[in-house]
Order: structure tokens, then sequence, then C-alpha cells
């Protein structure tokens, strides 16, 4: 039984060494590769002139638009 696991392990060894993997570089003319690098995987540009003011404006409108309408919704029917 030892013996049938040693040829067991040494031909799935030598398997996995003839598969012949090797590495590619990622060729970008694929719609699935993208450029990499910093500032390339996020969906707005943080270097343009007013982005601070656009980012807070975003923030602000985002976390007070609940609270307004939890305002305007108690106040409707008054």
């Amino acid at each position: 039984m030892l013996s049938r696991a040693a040829v067991r392990a040494s031909s799935t060894t030598s398997m996995v060494a003839r598969r012949g993997f090797h590495s590619t570089r990622a060729q970008l003319g694929s719609p699935y590769h993208y450029p990499e690098g910093p500032r390339s995987n996020i969906p707005f540009n943080p270097l343009t002139k007013f982005f601070a003011l656009r980012y807070w404006g975003f923030m602000f409108v985002g976390f007070s638009a609940p609270f307004g309408i939890a305002v305007w919704q108690t106040k409707k029917n008054q």
C-alpha cells in the first residue's frame, strides 16, 4: 500500500510538471484588461480643479438628504 502511494505521488508531480504553465503579459487589446497604476481604478479624476468642491457637495447632499426627507414627511400632513 505504501508503494502504491509513492508511485501515485511521483506520477502526479510529473503530470503537473508536463502541463507547461507559463506566464504571459496582459493583452491590453482585450476588453477585460485595463491599465494599472494609481488613480486608474476609480470612476472619477481627483486631479481636476474643482474636485474638492464637488466631492464635499456630493457628501453634503448625500448626508443631509435623508434628514431633509424626514423633516418634509413629518411636516407634510400638518
